[in-house]
């Protein structure tokens, strides 16, 4: 190499290809006959991205530069006063954001129709629609239903490879699915995300919540999304028992980071996460929690 090649290297060192997975955080399920939480909405450029879009493109950045983080926490399930569910927050990596899921529907006036989110929520009871999922990062929720005498059932919250399932229409005995996440590698395993949380019903089978950590429906206590999935909360209908009524949570979202094995991240003061051991050409960092910066030397 000539001297102005070895100048040049030094003064303007390579740049950094890394893949990403940003999953946000899942939406709460929704009280009383309650709605599922939509999971977190979810970007990936390795395997499969989130709501049927065309796989993400990696991203160039530069060594010894700050990149914001955030990990977007799960929402909180509806209670008594504010039945639908609170969507959880948005993940975000440098420019890339994931929409959180939207919390699902509950069973009062103005409160039936499911949030929409990286993924919606279930909607709760008859005209109790899913909340709608955002281009590129999840699918919508399912639709409640009333049924004959007192039956009623609410629909599953979106998942980020699927919508939610309606509510049996017919009898409203059954409440919606969750809809399936999606399913990615860039860990070097396959591992599924953002699956949405299942819709309640106070007569027969609950929804169950979607692969990649959605959570089932139940009665008094919905079951709440796994952590560091996205996955939405479960609804939860009153068994009449006297119970505490408690729907489910949303499950927290998480950044995983890929790129050269010759390449290591400096995790940030705010941040929780860890990097990997070089395997297949490749380090990677998955982060957990928390607002900070990332940088690569």
């Amino acid at each position: 190499m000539s001297l102005i090649g070895i100048i040049a290297s030094q003064n303007y060192p390579r740049t950094i290809t890394v893949d990403y997975l940003v999953v946000a955080g899942g939406g709460g399920g929704g009280y009383g006959v309650g709605g599922g939480g939509g999971g977190g909405g979810l970007r990936c450029t390795v395997t499969a991205t989130g709501g049927g879009g065309s796989l993400e493109s990696a991203v160039t950045l530069n060594p010894n530069t700050n990149y914001t983080e955030t990990i977007g926490a799960g929402g909180a399930g509806g209670v008594v006063g504010t039945r639908r569910g609170s969507n959880g927050v948005n993940s975000v990596f440098n420019t890339i954001t994931s929409t959180a899921g939207g919390g699902g529907g509950g069973n009062a006036s103005g409160q039936l129709i499911g949030n929409t989110g990286g993924s919606g929520g279930g909607g709760s009871t008859i005209n109790g629609t899913g909340g709608a999922g955002t281009s590129n990062q999840g699918f919508a929720g399912g639709t409640g239903a009333d049924g004959v005498v007192v039956y009623t059932a609410a629909g599953g919250g979106g998942g980020a490879g699927a919508v939610g399932m309606a509510a049996d229409v017919k009898s409203a005995k059954a409440g919606g699915d969750g809809g399936n996440g999606v399913a990615t590698s860039i860990t070097g395993s396959s591992v599924t995300y953002g699956g949405g949380g299942g819709g309640a019903t106070n007569q027969g089978t609950v929804g169950v919540g979607g692969t990649g950590g959605g959570g089932a429906a139940a009665a008094d206590s919905g079951v709440s999304g796994t952590a560091n999935t996205g996955g939405g909360g479960g609804g939860q209908y009153d068994s009449g028992g006297g119970n505490p009524q408690i729907p489910g949570s949303g499950g927290s979202g998480v950044v995983i980071l890929r790129y050269p094995d010759s390449k290591t991240i400096t995790i940030g003061a705010g941040l929780t996460g860890t990097e990997s051991s070089a395997s297949g050409g490749y380090k990677r960092a998955t982060i957990t929690a928390g607002t900070g910066n990332v940088s690569w030397a």
